[in-house]
């Protein structure tokens, strides 16, 4: 056999053996099965691969110069940058923060948190090292914001609630040993989308709640009468099991304005920076997080994010609780990819380990509520409005005026509205029935003065004289506003009020700006090609914030 000939030979088995390595390459999913622990090494078994055999070398292959050359080091992708800049503009803010110029540390801490998102866009090189990267630099923000970027102050300035059940995730309760063989009757006799499974943890917050948070319980299943039938409807759309609508009343107990200790927000709590990725815009004026629909949307998405991620429910409702680089990482150490055996190992949050039996335990109770006592007081009814998009910026005292309705009730149905206006482009929900009234009516009221002035209905024996004295202005104005014939009111006529104009800036709800800093919504990566989303909104960390989310919501 001459060299050459040898050389073909040489070549012909090494493309053979690459031929074999890449083939091995497509592996079932590691989060769609259990795993068993890895088998244990014998001792024989290390000795025998404690020293390579060695090779003696082939001088026909020397000759082969992509075999011989090194591979240098590897090339840093786009996401990389982005996650660079990010760290420079993190650094900007604190020196910012340092110097007490709290609006261009608020700004460059904004502009960090876009920078990683748009890094999440473009699959960094190591996820699991950018999720973590991404995790410390919203924490530290955070705490920058609780303490001197005003987000207490503003959490408190727009009535905020707590959680019913924040307090008790840290809480274990003990089991009733007469639970155990009734409840596991009737999960066998009950239908779920959901799986069903009885165990001590699920046990024991059972008990809790058929005890002392009865109440807790049933004002939560009250209030979810506002908002169930469009929960279930939007989770039926995106093929999340209904039994899911549970995650609201342990986040929330349906209450949409509720804030936690780690800020996440709404009805569906939403951390500021996940909520962005799912679509939910944040202004000076508006927080989409606190839309029960829009959050509600959100979290199906999500949801069902992490189940094709996981292809286990249970793991998806941990992951949407701790977030899912924790969840990924405790399955890679342990190997298993099943909730109870994390749990048992202690290789989840510990406000993890006991959100998921609590959701279990609140649907077993609901799906037997005659069993459990929960028959005896009725649902709120579902709230209903019509719904109209605001041409220019507007005070909802101005809508309140229009409507008859108290501002109370307008913002009970504009949860997400912050500060009393209803920014240019909103879609802001009115009493039902009120909406085509409404938009004819202000068009009384010039688009650049809807944010200050108002309109009043004449009552009987009232005079201009007196409703100039109740908003502080004279008879003239009232008369040339109105251009009034007659110095005279007339009951039933609606009279424009033309207050003075405050000093801030036009409103609008999504910047142009804005949404050219994102221009695709940004998604985990297991689902960042499937089910896009409008681009979100820039971050604005307001508010600290129900549940304990040990690691991002």
């Amino acid at each position: 056999m001459d060299n050459r000939t040898t050389t073909l030979l040489a070549v012909s088995i090494l493309a053979g053996t690459l031929t074999t390595v890449s083939c091995g390459v497509n592996q079932p999913s590691k989060f769609q099965m259990s795993f068993l622990p890895p088998a244990p090494r014998t001792a024989a078994a290390a000795l025998e691969i404690t020293e390579p055999p060695a090779l003696s070398p082939n001088v026909y292959l020397q000759d082969l110069p992509f075999l011989n050359s090194p591979l240098g080091p590897p090339r840093r992708s786009r996401a990389d940058g982005f996650v660079q800049r990010a760290d420079q503009a993190f650094q900007r803010g604190k020196k910012f923060y340092q110097a007490n110029d709290t609006a261009n540390a608020r700004t460059e801490f904004d502009h960090a948190i876009d920078l990683m998102l748009e890094a999440s866009e473009l699959n960094p090189t190591d996820r699991q090292d950018y999720e973590k990267h991404l995790e410390e630099m919203v924490d530290s923000i955070h705490r920058f914001d609780l303490v001197g970027l005003g987000a207490s102050a503003s959490v408190e300035e727009a009535g905020f609630e707590k959680a019913p059940l924040e307090d008790i995730l840290n809480m274990t309760f003990p089991v009733d040993p007469k639970l155990k063989d009734r409840v596991r009757e009737q999960v066998a006799a009950t239908v779920s989308q959901l799986p069903l499974q009885v165990t001590d943890p699920v046990l024991g917050y059972i008990h809790f709640f058929e005890g002392r948070g009865r109440k807790t319980l049933e004002a939560g299943m009250e209030r979810s009468g506002r908002y169930r039938p469009m929960i279930q409807r939007i989770l039926d759309e995106e093929g999340v099991p209904q039994e899911l609508i549970h995650l609201a009343q342990a986040e929330s107990g349906f209450v949409p304005r509720v804030v936690s200790r780690k800020a996440a927000g709404g009805m569906w709590q939403f951390l500021t920076w996940r909520g962005q990725q799912y679509g939910l815009l944040q202004t000076r004026y508006t927080d989409d997080r606190m839309d029960p629909e829009k959050a509600t949307r959100a979290a199906a998405h999500h949801l069902h994010d992490l189940y094709n991620e996981f292809g286990d429910w249970y793991l998806a409702i941990a992951a949407y609780n701790c977030g899912p680089g924790v969840v990924e990482r405790a399955v890679e150490r342990t190997g298993y990819a099943d909730f109870w055996e994390l749990r048992n190992r202690g290789e989840l949050p510990i406000e993890t380990t006991n959100y998921v039996p609590i959701i279990l335990a609140m649907t077993i109770m609901e799906k037997n509520a005659a069993e459990y006592g929960l028959t005896g007081f009725s649902m709120n009814p579902p709230t209903e409005y019509d719904t109209i998009e605001m041409t220019a910026p507007t005070s909802l005292t101005l809508i309140a005026d229009l409507t008859q309705a108290p501002v109370s009730e307008l913002l009970e149905l504009n949860p997400a509205v912050l500060k009393n206006i209803a920014p240019e482009g909103y879609a802001l929900h009115v009493p039902k029935g009120s909406g085509n009234e409404l938009m004819a009516t202000l068009q009384m009221v010039p688009a650049e003065h809807r944010t200050a002035w108002r309109i009043h209905r004449v009552a009987s024996g009232e005079t201009l004289a007196w409703i100039g004295k109740e908003y502080g202005m004279t008879t003239t104005v009232l008369i040339a506003a109105n251009k009034l014939d007659k110095g005279e009111a007339v009951e039933g006529d609606r009279l424009i009020i033309p207050a003075v104009l405050r000093a801030d800036p036009p409103v609008r709800h999504a910047p142009a700006h804005v949404a050219s800093t994102h221009r695709v919504a940004v998604r985990h990566a297991s689902s960042a090609a499937k089910n896009k989303r409008p681009a979100p909104a820039r971050t604005a960390h307001q508010g600290p914030a129900i549940l304990t989310h040990t690691a991002s919501r």
